[in-house]
């Protein structure tokens, strides 16, 4: 509020940003006391109170035979092809709606430039075990009752219905969303399967790695007992900033999530050193970089900073054998599935098999 005052002052523009400025460092530095809870959201260790199985890794034995082109719902859950909308989601940055299909089966639609890169994502990070959402990418579907105009997206919808590229996530019954977990803190602090997850975020370059895009789902009970343990699953569950450019060379034109040329052109690894790994994304921007940002947004990205920072070399490891288990057929397949072309394909798993042969020969 003082800031848009100040705007308002007759003094130099220059004068008005150095004041900026100063407000920004004190507000970053105050942040650990400032932050709130979010509406909606519970603190990890608040959310498995009780008697609850908590997961985020599972033990990947047919790694070498999963179908990366189905991905984590495989053939028998992927959607049919007539839908009927349900109502349009607001949420996030990327345009998203609501649908049903002829089985009754809730799925939502985001379309846009995340779309792509989100399925190829959740794709790879099930592969090695982790927990990830039921994607599915479609480049050309119909959707019966499509208002005539929607707050977002409008330019990938056609006249009768027609949805140019969508990327569709089934809703799973009986999970019920809990809130958010965060990276700094939560039950697997300090285990290889959440560094390796960090690895994977590099991986990928997924620069988005905010707190507010992982997700707590319960799963209900596990047992028939009436004292049963409830079944709570961690995942990253939007991963749709991945593929494209990270470190500074993000910062300074913004995002290019799916873009190859960007994702070929980023750095992956940015220091070894005896115990501890640090990876190049996501970047931590400096302070004159917030006035692109917008203040809410340049917060956050200082927060996310350390994600993917000194992570412990032997975690690092542990992720890139089973990385390496993983055969180029399987990786092209990922990319496949989200409908790049065969060039394409080519030129991002390249990428990818380049970055686990890093991780390797570490």
């Amino acid at each position: 509020m003082r800031i848009n005052n100040i705007r308002k002052l007759p003094i130099s523009r220059a004068f008005s940003r150095f004041i900026y400025v100063l407000a920004t460092v004190a507000l970053v530095s105050n942040l650990p006391a400032a932050r709130k809870k979010g509406k909606g959201t519970r603190e990890s260790r608040q959310a498995i109170s009780g008697h609850a199985n908590v997961f985020l890794w599972s033990p990947p034995t047919d790694i070498r035979h999963r179908n990366l082109f189905f991905g984590p719902g495989g053939k028998e859950h992927q959607p049919h092809t007539i839908f009927t909308f349900v109502k349009e989601d607001l949420d996030g940055t990327s345009p998203k709606f609501s649908v049903r299909d002829q089985d009754g089966t809730k799925w939502k639609v985001k379309l846009g430039p995340e779309a792509r890169p989100e399925t190829v994502a959740t794709r790879l990070i099930w592969a090695v075990g982790y927990q990830a959402d039921e994607d599915y990418f479609l480049p050309l579907f119909h959707v019966k009752g499509m208002p005539a105009h929607l707050s977002r997206g409008q330019q990938w919808i056609g006249p009768d219905g027609e949805v140019y590229g969508g990327r569709l996530e089934r809703d799973l019954k009986g999970q019920k969303k809990m809130g958010h977990w965060k990276w700094e803190s939560n039950p697997f602090s300090g285990t290889c399967e959440l560094n390796g997850l960090r690895v994977m975020m590099a991986l990928i370059n997924n620069w988005d790695v905010k707190n507010q895009n992982n997700a707590i789902y319960d799963e209900g009970s596990i047992s028939d007992s009436s004292d049963g343990e409830r079944q709570l699953v961690y995942l990253v569950s939007d991963v749709g900033d991945s593929f494209g450019s990270g470190g500074l060379a993000f910062l300074m034109l913004g995002k290019t999530a799916g873009r190859l040329k960007a994702y070929q052109g980023s750095k992956f690894i940015r220091k070894v050193g005896p115990d501890y790994v640090n990876f190049n994304l996501p970047a931590t921007p400096p302070l004159l970089l917030s006035f692109n940002f917008g203040l809410p947004e340049f917060i956050l990205q200082r927060q996310v900073g350390p994600v993917c920072k000194h992570v412990p070399r032997a975690d690092v490891q542990w992720i890139g054998h089973l990385l390496a288990q993983l055969s180029p057929e399987q990786i092209d397949d990922a990319f496949r599935a989200a409908g790049y072309t065969p060039e394409e394909v080519e030129g991002y798993s390249k990428v990818v098999l380049e970055r686990i042969a890093e991780l390797n020969d570490l």
